[in-house]
């Protein structure tokens, strides 16, 4: 087991490290470092961000503001597949709703969001409504998948709703929870950081990545966008573990 985990983790690192030598041959090729610099250059500006105190306030007022939209989003779209699940009528009711949130583009709902909202908080809300359709439908999805036979059991012992709740519903609902946190959290972070290049909300990492655009500083702009993808990979890492943690405490 051990030697398999080991092989996989070189694997990706050899697959990394192809993609790199791919990217530093491609940048020496083209030869101008405003249309595709060479990863040591990224890495150079890279180092000289981290030394920067604008760099750490940027990524936590960035990183505060879509982990709590998707927190919320988290929340409100479990109560709201709950609902759903007991109550035909509510689940008529959100359906269309939810069809509208998926289907519409990131762009739109940005642009009439910031009707409302200042941009400041815009992060929050993008990102709480692109996420709240996948949830809500995979754990919708997943109370309709619970097993029937177990319910009916549950019935007969007279079984009260808590004990349903985390020996039947819980463990039922583990996989699609999972599924669904794991696509979620990347669109949170996508989506979050498109609205906050279009919103330019102060002191964000959106704002960062438009002004490397505005000057032309591509290094700038690949750094953020390492940034932003290694962000988007530890959170997704520690809030997974977080959920399989609590997953683990309920079943014992």
């Amino acid at each position: 087991m051990t030697s398999t985990i080991q092989a996989s983790k070189a694997a990706r690192a050899g697959a990394i490290a192809f993609w790199l030598i791919v990217w530093e041959i491609a940048s020496l090729l083209i030869g101008e470092e405003l249309f595709l610099p060479s990863p040591l250059a990224v890495a150079a500006r890279l180092i000289v961000c981290i030394g920067d105190g604008v760099f750490w306030t940027s990524i936590l007022f960035t990183l505060s503001r879509i982990l709590i939209g998707f927190i919320l989003s988290l929340l409100a779209s479990a109560a709201a597949a709950v609902l759903s699940y007991r109550f035909r009528l509510f689940s008529i009711l959100a359906d269309p709703l939810v069809r509208i949130i998926r289907a519409t583009p990131v762009a739109s709902i940005v642009i009439l969001v910031l009707v409302w909202v200042r941009s400041r908080n815009l992060s929050v809300v993008i990102s709480f409504l692109m996420v709240f359709p996948i949830i809500y439908t995979n754990i919708l999805e997943g109370l309709r998948n619970t097993d029937r036979d177990l319910l009916e059991a549950a019935a007969v012992y007279r079984m009260t709703a808590m004990r349903k709740a985390r020996y039947i519903y819980f463990p039922s609902l583990m996989p699609f929870i999972e599924s669904a946190v794991s696509i979620s959290l990347g669109l949170a972070w996508k989506s979050g950081i498109a609205a906050e290049v279009i919103g330019l909300p102060s002191g964000s990492i959106g704002e960062r990545v438009y002004e490397a655009k505005i000057y032309l500083s591509t290094p700038d702009l690949f750094a953020w966008t390492v940034v932003i993808i290694v962000l988007a990979f530890i959170f997704e890492h520690v809030f997974l573990r977080f959920v399989k943690l609590i997953a683990g405490r309920a079943a014992s």
